[in-house]
């Protein structure tokens, strides 16, 4: 891998993230509703008391003087004091970006561990049954609203079946010592079992919810490439030497039909990442995307600022690194 490529990649991340900060910055100076006023409520607070609270907030300021200083905070990792928390945004961060991480890599697992086999198997028998029956599952999948199939997962699997719990990440007959706050991982590596599956029971259906659309996706595209390099002269070259057909798709076909498979997955990663949000709405999981709504909802402009900004900064380096699992699929790419 060339130093040149990534010094590149770092660069072109500083404008792109910028651009976000002050697209979301001025979204949110222009939204309608003052956050003083939100926060008050129905307390009867003088002009005067209103006019400190403003100014403490740093509010009084003009939005260029505004954006300056959040820009600059930022990068010495100041992301201020989120208004409705009345606490560093860093640390309402910190506390809920792992449920949304664990949630995206449960989802992803689920989706790729769906699409993959399905997207082979229908393109090794393109034309028939299975392949038909995998495109109309493909098409329902995609065509299905996140929160339309979460709230019919609750009716069945939470209220008419009882299995399933309705919402949260582990009951509170659980604790878990905080490593990295992902629940899943956390209890694993100190071998609370019991705690480790009971958290798996909760966020089944949420990583059902978001990785069903998913796997139609990376089902379809990893169909799609399998189909193109089964055509290829050097599947037929392999099948000629007298590899058997298992060995040619894993070890020929499939490694290089996932690189379009690896794009698709690293942008949806970050759909998942940001794009959960009604998701986590409806099954009341305590995630950064569910924050960033309430913060719009209160105008807690630090919170909701710093929240996309982290979520941008993930996105790009997923997609970094999918760069860079390319040249592990495929040598011939070169960075």
């Amino acid at each position: 891998m060339r130093l040149g490529f990534i010094v590149e990649r770092l660069l072109q991340l500083i404008p792109v993230l910028i651009g976000i900060s002050l697209v979301v910055f001025l979204m949110m100076a222009l939204t309608p509703g003052d956050p003083v006023e939100i926060m008050l409520g129905d307390q009867l607070a003088t002009a005067e008391q209103k006019e400190s609270l403003r100014r403490d907030m740093g509010l009084d300021l003009p939005v260029a003087e505004r954006f300056v200083r959040f820009v600059k905070n930022a990068l010495g990792g100041d992301f201020g004091r989120s208004f409705f928390h009345r606490r560093p945004v860093a640390e309402v961060i910190a506390e809920r970006l792992p449920a949304t991480i664990e949630l995206t890599i449960v989802a992803m697992l689920i989706a790729l561990a769906v699409a993959i086999p399905l997207g082979v198997l229908a393109a090794v028998r393109r034309g028939s049954l299975i392949d038909k029956a995998a495109t109309v599952i493909s098409l329902i999948g995609v065509s299905m609203p996140g929160f339309w199939l979460g709230i019919m997962l609750i009716l069945l699997f939470a209220v008419h079946l009882g299995w399933m719990p309705v919402s949260g990440r582990i009951d509170y007959a659980f604790e878990v010592p905080r490593i990295t706050g992902m629940i899943l991982f956390d209890s694993l590596v100190q071998g609370r079992y019991a705690a480790f599956l009971n958290a798996l029971h909760h966020i089944l259906m949420p990583a059902v919810t978001l990785g069903l659309a998913m796997a139609a996706l990376l089902m379809r595209v990893t169909r799609t490439s399998m189909i193109e390099v089964l055509q290829q002269d050097y599947i037929v070259f392999a099948e000629a030497k007298g590899l058997s057909r298992a060995r040619v798709l894993v070890r020929h076909a499939l490694k290089n039909a996932l690189i379009p498979t690896v794009t698709v997955a690293a942008l949806e990663t970050g759909y998942l990442l940001g794009g959960n949000t009604i998701v986590e709405m409806v099954f009341g999981w305590p995630g950064l995307a569910r924050v960033i709504v309430e913060g719009i909802y209160s105008r807690d402009f630090p919170l909701v600022q710093a929240g996309v900004l982290v979520i941008a900064v993930i996105y790009v380096t997923v997609n970094f690194a999918a760069d860079v699992l390319y040249t592990l699929l495929n040598p011939r790419v070169k960075l």
